[in-house]
């Protein structure tokens, strides 16, 4: 039987419980789901109970690669309800539907001073927890957002935009400041390799530049969904040589002025700069897990191809990633192809680590439990 306790803050919703499920990370390629306490929160605080979480590959990526220590409770693609305010929040009430970021940037520093927030300290010092090290903590059924999060990286919800929706407000970010850092131009043409539901977005988000997108993936299955969004020139690269010949013919035999590999390995590097016009530019967007590559260095010197790279959220975005996700720019819910519940995060988990061709998004939704039905 469940324990609950009475919160000693400014307001709650209800009683909250003294425990609660949550998916811990135990080791490599061991996430347990287990009963721990849920978090206290302190003066500035707030307490969200959790609706819906988006699994990230970043997620995956600590989890394989056995990249933090352990105990921990990853997920930070969250929205859910304010079940709880420390005191001093006057921003939020109880009730409230809340998207939280989970990074801010000091916005001082001399990272931030050059707009390179992701390397700011502050902005590496996780804000959201459901315990043990901050990690997020999105899988789980509460998840506390300290201070300076509730300041500066909470967005309410508007009425009739679902959690689902909603959780997509951080990716979407991370998806515009790679486009940023790209500086697409109207009259280039880009190839987005990989059209999982990051390399869709990307895709979109290219296609509002003005620019000619292609797109190409392994799968036909997910260049099926890719149609569906609009984006139609499309190439099955399951055939040999399929892209570089259709990148040639659309291009006149340049390449194209810009490549975006959203597909994690390095070995993808290569390809995608032999397909990058001299001049060009390709942008690793996947490319988290630290290590070697091959490239062609005359390809930057003599070519004059860039390589760029971009990773994680832009405070700077943070608006305008929530004008697009509030206001349905994309029907972003449709790139959900699995929704589980926490109790299921475990087998979540596993299979957003070994995607299948028809597999799009993944997402636990800890609010399927408590709201009745998933919105």
């Amino acid at each position: 039987m469940a324990t609950w306790r009475q919160s000693a803050v400014a307001d709650q919703l209800d009683v909250i419980p003294a425990t609660m499920k949550a998916a811990v990370y135990r080791g490599v390629n061991d996430v347990r789901l287990e009963t721990v306490p849920v978090p206290e929160i302190g003066a500035g605080e707030i307490l969200v109970r959790v609706h819906t979480c988006g699994i990230c590959g970043t997620d995956l990526k600590k989890i394989a690669t056995g990249s933090h220590s352990v105990p921990r409770i990853f997920g930070h693609e969250t929205s859910g309800m304010v079940a709880a305010i420390g005191k001093g929040v006057t921003e939020y009430q109880v009730g409230d539907r809340v998207m939280v970021f989970h990074h801010i940037p000091c916005g001082q520093c001399y990272y931030c001073r050059h707009k390179t927030f992701a390397q700011c300290e502050t902005y590496k010092k996780v804000g959201c927890t459901a315990g043990f090290e901050p990690s997020g903590g999105g899988f789980a059924e509460y998840v506390r957002v300290m201070d300076w999060i509730v300041r500066q990286g909470t967005v309410r919800i508007p009425e009739g935009v679902s959690y689902a929706q909603a959780c997509f407000v951080e990716p979407v970010n991370t998806c515009l400041k790679g486009i940023e850092t790209l500086a697409l131009q109207p009259d280039e043409t880009v190839l987005v390799i990989g059209q999982g539901p990051i390399g869709i977005i990307l895709a979109i988000l290219a296609q509002r530049t003005g620019a000619k997108v292609i797109t190409s993936d392994l799968y036909p299955q997910r260049l099926t969904i890719s149609k569906t969004f609009g984006l139609g020139n499309v190439i099955d690269a399951s055939r040999a040589d399929a892209v570089v010949a259709a990148v040639r013919e659309q291009t006149e035999g340049r390449g194209a002025d810009a490549v975006i590999v959203a597909v994690g390995g390095n070995g993808l590097i290569r390809p995608a700069m032999d397909l990058t016009r001299p001049g060009g530019r390709v942008l690793l967007f996947a490319q988290t897990v630290r290590g070697e590559a091959t490239i062609d260095p005359a390809a930057v010197c003599v070519d004059e191809k860039t390589l760029l790279g971009s990773y994680s959220a832009s405070v700077e975005l943070q608006e305008q990633s929530v004008r697009f996700v509030m206001g349905r720019e994309m029907d972003l819910e449709r790139l959900i192809s699995h929704r589980f519940s926490l109790s299921d995060s475990v087998e979540a988990l596993r299979l957003a680590a070994h995607p299948q061709p028809e597999s799009m998004k993944i997402v636990i939704q800890p609010g399927s439990e408590w709201e009745g039905q998933s919105k």
